[in-house]
């Protein structure tokens, strides 16, 4: 018998091509009279269509967000939906917009129905992020969406870059699922899938981006990894990745990119299960190659392999294994160290092959 605990996490996904004119019904049946609309700026166009489909029921509309959710312009957000007396937010747009949105509903209570147009995942868990001087997390039901409209048709505009670097959030969402604290059977299962669907989808999107298919395929791995996620909790990755972006500024799925496959090696010894599902979603048969398979495809889909080439600075990889091991704690299946933390972070900003540091 293998007993485990798993708490579902409420909510509603409604996925298919065109349900994004499905935002009026849904907050019809939340009681949402009142809308403020957060959209990234690249999907301003679809922010305008549901506008008008919404027609008065929109109080007021924010085109524009930030990565990372500063700490002001969290508190302009705060401040605009209370001045509307909003009943109701609409987030549009990738992680930043889905993240401005949360941060407002944890401290109003407001419900989110979530419209994702990137594969980063974060419509489906309850971790919400602000930035002052340092990236701080936290998770709170009030910052899970209530409904999250899966559109595939909204990410055919996605380019090549942001395709690959989303996704492979998405895949490291995946990968934690697997081994942190709170995996459970349910959770695995939901994971493993996910790298699967990823790992197959993502080189056909970036071959053609068209491809309303593989479009689909991907949106669907981000699902099944922010679902699993959601559960689970983080470890390694996120907080390194956390730090990193939140520290120097640099593009969240872009560092995912870089460091998924260095953790993996990190990890490999200490989570042997895992990186054996890792390795099967992969389609690779020895889970000694987990790592290695993640990094070619890095390569393949032209997803970013080296810190140096995001911009972080030489002598700041110190500065960030201090505050890794600071935020990782013993979140991680293999206990973090400086040493260790150091090597994994010089092998990643070299753009090296992983291996175990």
């Amino acid at each position: 018998m293998r007993a485990f605990v798993y708490d579902a996490l409420p909510g509603r996904v409604v996925f298919g091509l065109g349900v994004r004119h499905r935002v009026g019904a849904e907050l019809s049946v939340l009681g949402c009279e009142k809308v403020f609309i957060i959209s990234s700026s690249h999907a301003a166009d679809v922010a305008t269509e549901v506008a008008e489909q919404l027609g008065t029921k929109v109080a007021a509309t924010r085109i524009g967000v930030r990565q990372h959710v500063p700490d002001s312009l969290a508190a302009s957000a705060r401040a605009e939906a209370h001045e509307i007396e909003a009943d109701g937010l609409v987030c549009i747009g990738g992680g930043s917009a889905t993240g401005l949105a949360k941060v407002v509903a944890v401290e109003t209570g407001l419900p989110i129905v979530a419209v994702p147009t990137t594969y980063s995942g974060s419509e489906m868990t309850p971790i919400y992020a602000v930035t002052g001087e340092h990236k701080k997390t936290g998770r709170d039901l009030r910052a899970l969406p209530k409904v999250v409209l899966y559109d595939p048709e909204l990410t055919l505009g996605l380019s090549a870059r942001v395709s690959a670097t989303t996704g492979f959030n998405a895949l490291a969402h995946c990968v934690e699922a697997l081994y942190a604290k709170g995996a459970n059977p349910v959770t695995s299962l939901q994971a493993e899938e996910g790298i699967s669907a990823l790992a197959s989808a993502l080189p056909r999107v970036v071959a053609a981006g068209d491809d309303i298919e593989a479009r689909s395929d991907a949106l669907y791995g981000a699902y099944l990894a922010g679902a699993a996620l959601a559960v689970t909790g983080t470890a390694l990755h996120h907080k390194a990745c956390h730090v990193l972006g939140g520290t120097w500024g640099l593009v969240h799925g872009e560092v995912n990119a870089v460091v998924l496959p260095h953790v993996v090696a990190y990890n490999a010894l200490a989570a042997p299960e895992a990186i054996g599902r890792i390795a099967v979603g992969l389609g690779v048969a020895d889970s000694g190659h987990a790592a290695g398979a993640l990094f070619d495809l890095a390569c393949e889909i032209g997803a970013p392999t080296s810190l140096a080439e995001l911009g972080l600075p030489a002598d700041a990889l110190e500065q960030a294994a201090e505050l890794i091991i600071e935020e990782t704690g013993t979140s991680n299946p293999r206990p973090v160290d400086k040493d260790s933390v150091l090597r994994m972070l010089e092998q990643a900003y070299a753009g090296a092959r992983p291996t175990a540091p």
